[in-house]
């Protein structure tokens, strides 16, 4: 999803043609909130993370290989 948005903002910096990707943004997004009425339909209430905590929970690249020699 995040490199779906990146794209699209990417397309709109350089004023080009993003209706494509910007529609593949929206249609993500409609799944997501399908999969998420599903879920709260089957009783989830838990609070879900959002981007924040997936990205503050993201090992850097650096630090998920070893060095190499």
């Amino acid at each position: 999803m995040a490199d779906v948005e990146a794209s699209v903002r990417d397309l709109v910096n350089r004023d080009r043609d993003c209706t494509e990707r910007a529609q593949a943004q929206i249609d993500l997004r409609r799944k997501i909130n399908l999969l998420i009425s599903e879920w709260k339909a089957a009783g989830g209430g838990e609070v879900l993370p959002d981007i924040r905590d997936r990205v503050r929970l993201r090992p850097l690249k650096n630090e998920s290989r070893p060095a190499r020699r």
